[in-house]
């Protein structure tokens, strides 16, 4: 009996665990922030999930000639932006949306096939308001903290490359080859905790991301 109050326990912080409601604070101010700060008569790139995009501070200020607005929520995984599109993506009408999840799905032992899942469903949403917009898929980044997991991250990323073919609106941008050292991670762009980029990192993303706002 005492088995089975254990599993049920479990199964109740699991599901509480993957409410998207716990960033409804979050996401409202982020809202707050862009209503002063959102211009909606200029064009507007949304760049959008995790926190390797929500810390990514100077995002504005590395690409100036256009409006950006960063609604990345630190800790989210793709379901968790399929459940908020509306308020971090739609309401900014994009011309061009980077996604960046995948990571966080990983390590909370999601299997790659149930995150291309969501990110599938969160394309079909900005596709159905805009058919016009495009989409960057941003890979899963390598890291030392969650280096252990990089065979499923590798996987993730094979998965998203495939899912951008054949689609003039869809593009993938691949962050993992280029913070390699040889086999390994490189160790100088990340912050103390080994999974944040620190400006190093965040310079490589920036060499690698360019060329897709330039077009």
């Amino acid at each position: 009996m005492r088995n089975w109050f254990v599993l049920i326990l479990f199964a109740c912080v699991c599901v509480k665990a993957q409410d998207p409601l716990r960033f409804k604070e979050e996401v409202s101010s982020i809202s707050k922030k862009y209503d002063t700060l959102w211009d909606a008569s200029k064009e507007t790139i949304v760049f959008t999930g995790s926190s390797s995009v929500r810390i990514w501070n100077d995002l504005q200020i590395r690409f100036p000639g256009v409006q950006i607005v960063n609604s990345g929520f630190g800790g989210s995984e793709a379901s968790d932006l399929l459940a908020f599109t509306d308020d971090l993506i739609l309401r900014y009408k994009p011309k061009k949306v980077f996604i960046y999840e995948g990571d966080n799905d990983i390590n909370a032992n999601k299997g790659p096939r149930l995150v291309i899942t969501d990110i599938k469903g969160i394309i079909s949403r900005i596709q159905a308001y805009d058919p016009g917009t495009e989409i960057v898929l941003i890979a899963a980044k390598p890291s030392i903290a969650r280096w252990h997991l990089k065979r499923h991250f590798k996987r993730l990323n094979r998965k998203m490359e495939s899912l951008v073919k054949n689609n003039n609106h869809l593009q993938y941008a691949d962050v993992w080859k280029p913070m390699l050292q040889g086999r390994k991670v490189k160790q100088d762009i990340f912050l103390e905790d080994g999974l944040h980029m620190n400006s190093k990192g965040y310079d490589i993303w920036y060499t690698v991301l360019k060329p897709y706002l330039e077009e």
